[in-house]
Order: C-alpha cells, then structure tokens, then sequence
C-alpha cells in the first residue's frame, strides 16, 4: 500500500471516529466498529456536491449523526440505536425486522400463527426466524405490511429520472415553491436542505397520521421542520385543496408509496405538470413494501461486523443517506432545467455505499459520541400556516393565469 494510500485511510478512519458513527456502530458491550469508514467519505463527497449546488453548508457527520445525539442513542449491535429493529438470525443467513408501528406489533400473532404473544414479542421471534429461512420470512411479513429486509437483498441503484414535462432555464432553490408530503427523515431532510438554500417548503401532513416525529423529540422534528410552513389537509375528504398546491408547487416531496396518492389521485400522474416541476419520490424498496432507515441499510447490505456476526452501521443511516443523495438529485435536476421525476430508493442508496471497500473493524483511534447539531426554531404546529399556504397557492394561481 502507498503511503498516500495509507494516510487517506488513516484520515477515513479519524473522521469516522470522531463523528460519532463508530460509536453508534458494533456490539454494545464491545468496542466499536471502525469497517465503514468509508461510507462517511462518500458521504463528505455527496455533502459537498450539495452545498456547492445550493451554496449553503452541508456537515455530513451532524446529518448521519444528529439524532442519535439528540435522542442520547448508542450502539446496540443486533438491535438498532432506535430499538425499533432487530437482526434475526434465519436457517440460511440474516434478515431485520422492524416494529416502530402500533400496526406491527398487532400483526406480529399473524406472522408466527400465535393466539397471543407476550408484551416483549422478540424471544419468540427470534426463535422463529431460527427455524426458517430469509425468503420465508420476507415474503410472510411482506405480505402483513411489517417492514423487513434481507441481509443484502438489494442493489445497488442510482436516481431513477424521467422526463414528464417541459424544462425551464436551469435554476437554484431560492423562491421556488417545495410540497413536502414526506415523513420521518430522508424526505424532510430533503425539504430542509432546500429550505436552507431559500426555497419556501410547506410540509404537508394529514390531521390523522401527522408525521410520526412530531411525538418523539421535539429537537429532531424542528431541526428537519423549523424552516418550513405547517400545512394540515385531509388526503381523502380535501383531496382538490391538496392537488390545487402540487399543482402550484416547483417541486414535490414524497416517501409514501406511490399508490397510496395515487388511488387518491394526487399522484405524479395525476397533478398537472407545471414547466421544470420535479417530483421527487423517495421509497424504501421498490414502491410496494414499507421500510425504514434501518431495516433498508439491511437489505443494501449496509451492516457493521461484530464479533460472530453484522451488526447496525450507525442510526437508521439509509435515512439520512438517502436524504443527502436525493437533495443532490433534485440540485442537478434543477440544474437541467426540471421537468422530470426522480425516484430514490433507500435499500438501493445503502446497497451503493455497501459496495465501497470495507475496513478492518478495529482501530486504536477513540471513538467520539456523536455531537448534536445547532439547535433550530421551533416548528411550528400541525396545521399553523394553513391560511399562509390557501393565501400563497391563490397567488401562484394567480399568476399563471
């Protein structure tokens, strides 16, 4: 190995030490995982890229790393950070299986064909996946909407972008107008990138099922939502009033499945597409199947080693990974003038930086509690900015009369 070599590596592991994602990564009563230090290289690389197109200032380590600070999380091994999913061990290999929703617990007697499971459903899951194989298990949780993911059933996968209407002169952010229907991470990291670079972004959420970080730690949700206008609609009964807004909107946010706008229809199809509009969709798999951060890492084969086995690779990575590679997605379709859709996958986006080369898992250098990032404006509540938004889609519409 050269010495250029030597010190590039040298200087990966230093950095991966220090952001707070060794320390998220390996078994919890081991030391810390230092094999995937270059996913935070990539990661500089892809921030960087970022900020040059947005010209604003984008740390990789506080955005792969942030939350966790925020929540006070450390490394579990075969349980995530979070404590939403877990590895299983299966007859012929490893699989995750999340369970951060109400739904997925109550479904959990289906999927091991019990009456009744106890409080703590994973002894007996676990004992379960030993006595199947991954492709069983998947296609069974699968088919019970319960996220889940095998050890690197994914590919790699770049932005999937189409053209869906005429392009305008190439453009920044600022002043366009952003609907952001995502949820959770990856998307509203997305809206809050754009937000920064001077979009206004309206973070749309249905009065029924508000994005689910709203009840978690307030400081997570305002550091993704600060910057954003607070707009509540029903999906179903005020679906005119939503379409009237995407259809004024330059660009688009969504990290639901596409059928379920779709059937609604206020889907990509189904809005009218304005000159250099982008639609973003960002999904966990293929469009059909629910993840999340964690159990999508899984599936790209986005894992840490620890002693006899993989463990998590920081907190919910593919989340805010995938956030980074979708806002420079939409920065280079803005660079071409827009109209065009870009769909993003997770489980694709960790199967990329799953294929950068693997370091050894050791290291003498100390591995650093992730530092939280800048406090932020509070967020405003669900629904707060309503009137703003009807008052700013009348305009718009207005002008392109």
């Amino acid at each position: 190995m050269s010495s250029a070599s030597a010190t590039g590596e040298s200087q990966q592991v230093k950095e991966w030490g220090s952001s707070g994602l060794a320390y998220l990564t390996g078994l919890p009563d081991g030391p810390a995982d230092f094999s995937r230090a270059s996913v935070l290289t990539r990661a500089y690389e892809v921030a960087t890229a970022v900020g040059d197109r947005l010209d604003i200032d984008v740390e990789a380590p506080s955005l792969l790393a942030g939350r966790a600070a925020l929540l006070g999380l450390t490394r579990g091994g075969r349980v995530s950070p979070g404590g939403a999913t877990r590895l299983l061990t299966a007859l012929d290999g490893c699989c995750a299986l999340t369970l951060s929703r109400a739904d997925d617990l109550d479904a959990v007697p289906a999927l091991l064909h019990a009456d009744d499971v106890a409080a703590d459903p994973w002894p007996v899951l676990q004992r379960w996946a030993a006595t199947r194989e991954v492709c069983e298990i998947v296609e069974r949780a699968v088919l019970l909407d319960i996220p889940v993911a095998g050890l690197g059933e994914a590919a790699p996968a770049p932005p999937r972008v189409q053209r869906t209407g005429a392009a305008v002169p190439p453009r920044s952010p600022r002043g366009l107008l952003v609907a952001d229907l995502s949820s959770m991470w990856a998307g509203p990291l997305c809206g809050h990138l754009l937000a920064r670079a001077g979009a206004t972004v309206v973070k749309v959420e249905s009065p029924r099922r508000p994005d689910g970080t709203r009840a978690g730690n307030p400081g997570f949700f305002d550091w993704m939502n600060g910057e954003k206008l607070c707009y509540a609609v029903n999906f179903d009964s005020a679906a005119d009033e939503l379409r009237e807004l995407l259809a004024v909107s330059d660009i688009v946010i969504e990290g639901s499945r596409p059928a379920a706008l779709a059937r609604r229809g206020i889907g990509l199809d189904d809005v009218a597409a304005r000159p250099g509009r982008i639609w973003l969709q960002i999904t966990a798999y293929d469009g059909r199947r629910p993840g999340f951060g964690d159990d999508t890492a899984v599936a790209g084969g986005l894992v840490g080693t620890g002693g006899d086995g993989p463990v998590f690779c920081g907190d919910a990575i593919a989340d805010p990974l995938t956030g980074l590679e979708a806002t420079l997605a939409v920065a280079e379709s803005l660079g071409r003038g827009g109209g065009e859709s870009v769909r993003v996958s997770m489980a694709g986006v960790a199967a990329t930086y799953a294929a950068l080369p693997v370091g050894p898992s050791s290291s003498p250098v100390p591995a650093s509690a992730p530092a939280a990032p800048p406090a932020s404006r509070p967020a405003n509540g669900l629904g707060a900015d309503n009137d703003a938004v009807r008052h700013l889609v009348d305009q718009r519409r207005c002008l392109s009369c």
